[in-house]
Formats: C-alpha cells, structure tokens, sequence
C-alpha cells in the first residue's frame, strides 16, 4: 500500500518537508516512490503536483493526516471530487 506523507528536510529548529509517495513497510526518510510536492510550515507555502497527486490518490493511496490536511486547504480533494462528478 502507498501512503503520502512528509519527509523532513532543513536545519535543526527549520524544518521544510517534501510531500513524497512511498510503500507504508518504509521508514520516513526511506526511497520514495516519487516526490509530489514541498511544504514549508515556517513560511506557510505549499507547491504541489497536483496532477500526480491525484493520481495517486486514484490509486489508492492513503495521505497521512497532516498531508490531508494541506491537500485539503489546496483544494486537492474538492478538484477530486469535481472529476468523479463529470464522469
């Protein structure tokens, strides 16, 4: 199963986080499966795939609740939900 989930970059106390697709059996800072996005929570900006992202959340992947959490102020799932209604 896939999971969307942040890995952690930046210095010590500056934190910045990559939005990356990877298998749930590995660890945070493990392989990931694709980069889909970067979050800084310092400065408040996101830049998301959304393209990608959506496809793999078609797919059946499973963000965590913090990504959730900023796909959903994105507007990702709200752009989800429109694509199930026109098809």
């Amino acid at each position: 199963m896939v999971k969307l989930r942040l890995k952690r970059y930046g210095r010590k106390q500056q934190p910045t986080y990559r939005i990356i697709a990877i298998d749930v059996k590995s660890r945070r800072q493990g392989r990931a499966l694709k980069e889909v996005g970067f979050y800084d929570p310092r400065k408040d900006q996101t830049h998301l795939d959304v393209a990608t992202i959506i496809t793999f959340i078609q797919q059946g992947a499973q963000p965590t609740d913090t990504v959730s959490h900023i796909l959903n102020r994105a507007g990702v799932f709200e752009q989800i939900h429109a694509m199930s209604i026109h098809e």
